[in-house]
């Protein structure tokens, strides 16, 4: 039995099925572990974890904790709901139509950001301009259609991570606001300040960026000073606004204190910086690396939320999951036929009644011919439309969506 419990319930023999964290590297070498002394406690808790789960069947119980499957379902509940209950902002042309257009700028972006970390590491000065030119081509995009470059920014390599990370993040954070209906101009401000968070790695230690197994407790100081070094070069820089350098320097504050790098709390953090720390790590965590594979989106929006109750602003959360969407492109889902889809586009009028692709028979437990369904119509033939009654787990069916979505894979 998977239990949820605050960490102040924690007791030795209790054994951690999950640290519930998504930024933070918890300071075990195994995800999963028994609990031995109070020392592993305090370990726990001074990284800043609220709340762990633990298997009761593996250790001591923790009484009336619930369940996790009784929690998942409340949490999926209240992100659909979230989104159920905001009409979407108005795309100005349909997705396949800007597709084309944001593959272009999304490669530009890659070499803006590429290119202007490079010229750091060579002792050269950043240049705004280029920055300027592509987050502009960038606002323009989602503004003509959010979801064509928000579901580009779903193809990641692992070895590209830093450079595709912030493009990502840019991508995410000019959605984000967007569907809180911000100007223009400020945008273009808070994708600047996103596209450029992870600057102040380039004063880290390549190999520290690069390790492929857990950072020890002095190399996760050096790491956490890249946020520090990415304020200061914007700030030197002397023609970035105080509001992207917020942006940038922030994105590891955490809304209840245990952020980093000064420990900002509430309100003393600001409005870009607060929106860039929910935005980082839905990235982080939807990202494979070489040490774990990512997050299903469905799944990190659920913990985005979870997380709400104490490390981010629960309004600027509600803002992120309508901004994401219930059910973003690559999404797996299981109809109501029994049949497993992947989104292919998002509902034009109702989020909840997307495009899919019908790929896998669950009744017979086979692939079918992959077939491409709008929930949003009536099949031919079909008197009652088809529905999406729940997300799947790709890894659970060993099925990887983003392979059957043609215009990611050109």
């Amino acid at each position: 039995m998977i239990k949820k419990i605050p960490v102040e319930q924690l007791k030795p023999g209790m054994f951690v099925h999950d640290f519930n964290c998504g930024w933070l590297d918890h300071p075990f070498l195994k995800n999963a572990v028994l609990i031995k002394n109070d020392s592993m406690i305090k370990k726990v808790i001074e990284v800043g974890i609220r709340e762990v789960y633990i298997d009761a069947s593996k250790g001591l119980d923790s009484g009336e904790a619930p369940l996790k499957e009784e929690e998942d379902k409340k949490t999926a509940a209240s992100v659909k709901r979230i989104v159920d209950e905001y009409p979407q902002v108005e795309n100005l042309v349909p997705m396949m139509q800007e597709i084309e257009k944001a593959a272009e700028i999304k490669e530009e972006a890659k070499k803006a950001i590429t290119g202007v970390m490079e010229d750091l590491q060579a002792g050269k000065e950043l240049e705004k301009e280029k920055i300027d030119l592509v987050v502009e081509e960038m606002v323009e995009s989602v503004i003509r259609n959010k979801h064509a470059l928000t579901s580009l920014s779903r193809v990641k390599k692992k070895d590209e991570y830093t450079y595709m990370h912030s493009v990502n993040v840019s991508i995410l954070m000019i959605s984000f606001c967007r569907t809180m209906k911000m100007s223009k101009s400020d945008i273009a401000v808070f994708g600047t300040g996103a596209l450029l968070h992870d600057i102040g790695k380039m004063k880290v230690s390549q190999a520290l960026l690069n390790k492929p197994s857990k950072l020890t407790d002095d190399e996760f100081a050096q790491m956490k000073m890249h946020a520090v070094y990415s304020g200061e070069i914007l700030t030197e820089t002397g023609d970035f606004s105080q509001k992207a350098i917020d942006v940038a320097s922030q994105h590891h504050e955490r809304f209840d204190g245990t952020g980093y790098p000064k420990g900002l709390k509430g309100d003393k953090i600001s409005q870009g910086g607060q929106m860039s720390s929910i935005v980082d790590v839905y990235d982080a965590i939807t990202s494979d690396r070489c040490y774990h594979t990512g997050m299903d989106p469905s799944e990190a929006l659920k913990k985005i939320f979870e997380w709400s109750k104490y490390h981010f602003d629960p309004k600027l959360v509600q803002y992120y999951i309508r901004s994401v969407g219930i059910y973003p492109v690559g999404t797996l889902v299981r109809l109501e036929s029994d049949y497993l889809a992947v989104v292919m586009q998002p509902g034009e009028e109702d989020l909840t009644k997307p495009k899919v692709k019908i790929i896998y028979d669950v009744d017979r437990d086979w692939p079918v011919e992959p077939r491409v369904l709008d929930l949003a119509k009536p099949a031919v033939g079909v008197s009652t439309q088809d529905r999406i009654v729940s997300t799947e787990s790709p890894l659970k069916w060993k099925i990887n969506p983003l392979k059957y979505i043609d215009f990611l894979n050109q």
